[in-house]
């Protein structure tokens, strides 16, 4: 093994499929998307080389792409500061349910596994205006004055996007905790108890503060993917109503293929580009504290 890797000839011959599949799929196609920025070509016609002008617009003039940008963050602190905590919660509990335990993790992870168009017509059904489940459940309570058009009003719409994303990445979430959890040695847990420390003592105490690493990994997880969102708020609302609920991957895609400003949404897709590196190298900086092993 150790004269494989002194090697650097075999080395070179390792690396080399990956480098090139990453070239070929990655690395060319975003640099041919910025020359395409760079221009304002509508996808069909000839085009004209316009320099930094589309960013600059975008930058300046574009309302929209910073709304995108918000959604996107909202949909990021929804993930981190609810979804994570709670998935952090039931992971704990899960543990504790006896021959139940099997059946609730099937249960909890069922959503993600789900195609998101069926998970995603699931919630446009539950709040329709007309005959979505929310409002009927909230006229058999009394509460007919609650009922509301839940994705036509602009500042509801968002609202029940976030809620529909957090809940279909639940599983998720919650795997990755409960595999943390699980992966804590019983050696720790026993000297826990001889101590004298309680459930809860033993969870905040020992359990919680060994999960640092998959905190990390879910958290730039989570910010990553709120920023790459699209299927849902696609199906659900297409950025509407009046480009209420955009997101960076819903906006450029609406610039690009439906208002045929093709550079103009290459333009976008390079700052999206931009914004998820820098979003990643600060995260693991922040959160690259050294928590030790097992």
């Amino acid at each position: 093994m150790n004269s494989i890797i002194s090697n650097k000839r075999t080395i070179f011959w390792l690396v080399a499929p990956g480098f090139l599949l990453f070239t070929a799929m990655i690395f060319i196609p975003i640099l041919v998307s910025f020359y395409y920025s760079l221009t304002n070509w509508d996808g069909v016609a000839a085009y004209q080389f316009i320099g930094l002008s589309n960013f600059i617009d975008i930058v300046t003039q574009d309302d929209v792409f910073w709304k995108s940008l918000l959604n996107a963050i909202l949909l990021g602190l929804g993930l981190v500061l609810i979804q994570h905590p709670f998935a952090v919660l039931i992971a704990m509990l899960v543990q504790y349910c006896g021959r139940f335990e099997k059946l609730l993790r099937v249960c909890i992870f069922i959503p993600s596994i789900i195609s998101t168009f069926v998970t995603t017509q699931l919630w446009v059904s539950v709040f329709n205006t007309q005959f979505g489940l929310l409002n009927r459940i909230l006229e058999m309570v009394g509460l007919e004055s609650w009922k509301q058009d839940w994705l036509g009003d602009s500042k509801l719409a968002i609202g029940c996007i976030i809620f529909v994303c957090m809940w279909q990445g639940f599983g998720y979430a919650f795997l990755l905790y409960y595999a943390g959890i699980k992966g804590v040695p019983k050696d720790l847990h026993e000297a826990a108890m001889l101590d004298g420390a309680s459930q809860i003592q033993l969870n905040l105490k020992i359990v919680f503060p060994l999960l640092a690493p998959v905190l990390r990994v879910n958290i730039i997880l989570a910010v990553v993917a709120a920023f790459k969102q699209m299927e849902t708020v696609y199906l659900m609302t297409g950025g509407g109503p009046a480009n209420s609920t955009q997101f960076l991957s819903t906006y450029l895609y609406s610039k690009a293929f439906r208002e045929g400003l093709y550079g103009y949404g290459n333009a976008i897709s390079i700052l999206f580009v931009i914004i998820c590196l820098l979003i990643t190298v600060l995260l693991n900086r922040a959160l690259k504290k050294d928590v030790g092993e097992y």
